[in-house]
């Protein structure tokens, strides 16, 4: 239950993190925003400072900011907007210049690349202890007739050379490993076959070797931006390859999760210690800055794509154009958020 409210919690301040994102850059910039809401509705309570209004809402996931003119053109208001005094059109979203809409656009994705920058510079400062972890069981194999399951923690040994080693010179034989899974520690038999599949090892299990020596401030801040940089790319490509293999072929590739999976991977990861959802965590912020900064519609990245085609081609795309284009990005993405949320509760039965 702590690690379930952990990692909601974490969740939403890294959308209310996105969102204060965008939330700053508009205020920076000078545009009107005419709410930012803590939650989503409905509404708890609210109070007026200046023009922009904060509210607290039942819902406490996340957040949202609306800013003056961000969805009026699809609205169909634009050209009542229009007749505005200058004064007052200035200080509208789409009416400001191309890089001004693009700044406040990207602004959420970059709070979230230096929120997962940060808490894995600070996981790099303080250290973690090392253990060598369980990722996945091979189904049919040895570790899973003898009980072994993913986030088991191998507490006889630390590195997964020395581990394998140890197995493969006793196949055929039995070995005794001690797990620890939760707050458990036990001993488990297991029994290494001597010919395994192609591409299993002996036991049947994948490995994982976790942990991080303590590092100085600048080295660390150095290492968690080249490595939030690497996770950022692995991320994108992740997500190409998504969604290449769901049109292309109608499958998702292994090791996709959804908020379901995402549950489920925090309580193998709180096994390990709290630290290590922090590092999840982290993880996270840097998955909501790529996905979002994809230019698909209905996503920022798509919104920049359309305010690049706009600065290309000296006019906006066509208001029936860009409402299709949302409306099918919207549908698809949801779409997909089914299929993959279907697959988390169909491994849980």
């Amino acid at each position: 239950m702590l690690i379930a409210l952990i990692v909601i919690v974490g969740l939403s301040l890294l959308i209310l993190g996105h969102e204060a994102g965008h939330f700053f850059a508009a205020k920076k910039l000078g545009l009107k925003v005419d709410e930012f809401g803590f939650g989503f509705p409905p509404r708890m309570a609210a109070w007026r400072r200046g023009e922009t209004e904060y509210s607290f809402n039942w819902l406490p996931f996340g957040g949202f900011v609306k800013i003056a003119g961000e969805n009026d053109r699809l609205n169909g208001e634009i050209e009542k907007l229009a007749l505005l005094p200058e004064e007052e059109k200035r200080r509208l979203f789409l009416f400001r210049p191309a890089w001004q809409r693009a700044a406040v656009t990207v602004a959420g994705v970059l709070v979230n690349f230096v929120i997962g920058w940060i808490l894995l510079s600070f996981i790099l400062m303080v250290g973690t202890p090392r253990a060598l972890v369980v990722g996945s069981v091979e189904k049919g194999s040895p570790a899973e007739a003898a009980g072994i399951a993913a986030g088991d923690v191998i507490k006889n040994y630390l590195e997964a050379d020395a581990f394998i080693k140890f197995v493969d010179e006793n196949r055929g034989g039995v070995v005794r490993l001690e797990v620890k899974r939760g707050g458990e520690e036990f001993v488990i038999e297991a029994f290494p076959r001597l010919a395994p599949p192609k591409g299993e090892g002996a036991l049947g299990v994948v490995l994982a070797e976790a942990g991080e020596e303590k590092r100085g401030i600048f080295t660390a801040l150095f290492e968690g931006l080249r490595r939030a940089a690497l996770l950022s790319l692995w991320t994108f490509v992740a997500f190409y390859e998504v969604v290449k293999n769901l049109v292309l072929h109608g499958t998702l590739i292994a090791g996709v999760v959804g908020p379901v999976g995402i549950f489920s991977v925090a309580q193998q990861t709180g096994q390990l210690g709290l630290i290590y959802l922090v590092q999840l965590v982290s993880l996270i912020s840097l998955n909501l800055a790529v996905i979002n900064l994809i230019p698909f519609p209905a996503l920022d990245g798509g919104r920049l794509l359309l305010i690049a085609i706009e600065k290309v081609k000296g006019s906006p795309v066509s208001l029936k154009t860009e409402a299709w284009i949302n409306g099918a990005g919207f549908i698809f993405l949801i779409f997909l958020m089914v299929v993959i949320t279907i697959r988390d509760v169909s491994r849980w039965f």
